[in-house]
């Protein structure tokens, strides 16, 4: 059985893709698993979805990334596919003794991986025939009696390794963020693809709402949308278009409200308002292998800020410690030492621990953003500390910081977490036209912020207040 008569099967899926409303759904299954397209109707959407002016069928995708708008029924349609290739398909001929074939469903997090889960689990719940193939079933994992397991899995490059995968669903890939990497979407595929490598028809099915033009979906579209005979297929389609069911006044009410966030939400379209603020080549130019804290040093004044945070939330309470130095005719900024206390922790503990790296630099001043009033100011004074609060904003930080990076005249220690959050750093266009720098959703700018506040938040000359301290 193909996939587009499974889906039209009234025992099967018939009774959730049947009728006009999954026109648009039932053609992108056509062009996914390389079947006729069956109507004109199907045709016309596949011209207008793919950019492409021809159509071969006969050859499945072994790559396709659906770029829908919010609502637009991917999830459901993702969960159909992965039930499709598990049930459907025989890995006999692939696997080895006691090996099992693995769909795994990745998301920004497990809870958000589990909302196509739920799909899955429900359409095996109520197809009988698909109910009968479930040995055992979790939240997160469900196995079949034919050596296939369906999984959710974590959103790590580390934790797709040693699987073979039959079928890989990315949901919402465009919105992956990661502590251990600035780039988890590039990563997780890399170490997902290997474990695709000796099986036949494996597919690689990433869904998601645009975003900024950046990442692996904008690098697919960019590559792949609408390049006629391409193993790798990119739709590209609006909210309605997808689920007609949307109330359009939901729609319109959101275009109105914020017009580049709607076209992006519901229209389908990277937003041009979000760019990446600086490259990874940039960043990595400037930062000094294997160098972490330098010891404080006589004749050099050292300069300090801070970044407070309450220590029950998700921020880090940072420091970054730095002096300017001429060379070659050149000011370098040089980062002395760099501190990050995660939470949860004590934030008096966190002070005190702070100031004394501050002492041991005879550094008697730091200056830091105007978090939580006075509250900074007097637990850096009980620990002999003056708190200056900055006259500059993040952005405005963000913003003067870049041609230090640039012309590669600040050096950065090797620091994995600030290299991530450099990278991550976005800048978008307001609809005055003016320009903000900030992290992303979800992500975090703590150590960065520490950074560029110590760059280009501090003047020399109000700089720091020697403790007199002798080294």
């Amino acid at each position: 059985m193909t996939g587009l008569e499974a889906m039209i099967d009234p025992v099967l899926f018939g009774r959730w893709f049947a009728g006009d409303s999954y026109a648009v759904p039932r053609a992108f299954i056509a062009a996914l698993f390389g079947l006729p397209l069956p109507t004109a109707t199907a045709c016309e959407a596949y011209f207008r979805h793919t950019g492409r002016s021809v159509y071969a069928p006969g050859t499945p995708c072994r790559e396709a990334w659906l770029v829908v708008g919010r609502r637009g029924g991917k999830s459901r349609l993702a969960a159909f596919v992965a039930i499709y290739l598990a049930c459907f398909r025989r890995y006999d001929d692939v696997l080895a003794p006691g090996e099992v074939g693995t769909v795994a469903i990745i998301a920004a997090d497990r809870r958000q991986a589990r909302v196509i889960m739920r799909y899955i689990t429900g359409f095996l719940e109520v197809v009988p025939m698909l109910k009968a193939m479930v040995v055992s079933q979790t939240k997160e994992t469900v196995e079949l009696d034919n050596r296939v397991v369906i999984e959710v899995h974590t959103c790590s490059f580390r934790s797709v390794r040693g699987y073979t995968i039959v079928a890989a669903l990315l949901d919402e890939v465009a919105f992956w963020r990661s502590e251990d990497s600035a780039n988890p979407d590039t990563e997780i595929i890399n170490g997902l693809r290997p474990g695709m490598a000796t099986v036949p028809g494996a597919l690689l099915l990433a869904l998601s709402s645009p975003y900024a033009r950046k990442g692996v979906l904008w690098e697919a579209h960019r590559k792949h949308y609408g390049h006629d005979g391409d193993p790798v297929l990119v739709w590209q389609a609006d909210t309605r278009a997808m689920n007609p069911t949307v109330d359009p006044h939901v729609i319109a009410d959101a275009y109105e409200e914020d017009p580049a966030s709607a076209a992006a939400e519901f229209g389908a379209n990277f937003r041009s308002d979000v760019e990446s603020f600086v490259s990874r080549e940039v960043i990595e130019a400037c930062i000094i292998p294997d160098r972490h804290d330098l010891p404080a040093a006589s004749g050099i004044t050292y300069k300090s800020f801070t970044d407070p945070a309450g220590g029950s939330g998700k921020d880090s309470f940072t420091l970054c410690i730095g002096h300017v130095e001429r060379r070659d005719e050149q000011s370098i900024t040089v980062v002395d030492a760099l501190r990050e206390i995660k939470p949860p922790f004590s934030p008096a503990e966190a002070v005190k621990e702070l100031a004394a790296v501050l002492k041991t630099y005879r550094v008697a001043t730091v200056t830091g953003d105007r978090y939580a009033g006075e509250w900074p100011r007097e637990r850096f004074r009980e620990n002999g500390i003056t708190y200056n609060v900055g006259e500059k904003v993040k952005s405005d930080l963000y913003r003067d910081l870049l041609p230090l990076l640039t012309s590669t005249q600040i050096e950065l220690p090797d620091n994995p977490g600030l290299s991530r959050q450099l990278q991550g750093l976005e800048r978008r266009t307001g609809r005055s036209g003016k320009d903000t720098i900030d992290h992303p959703n979800r992500a975090h700018d703590d150590v960065c912020n520490a950074l560029a506040g110590m760059a280009v938040g501090v003047p020399l000359g109000r700089a720091e207040g020697d403790l007199g301290l002798t080294l």
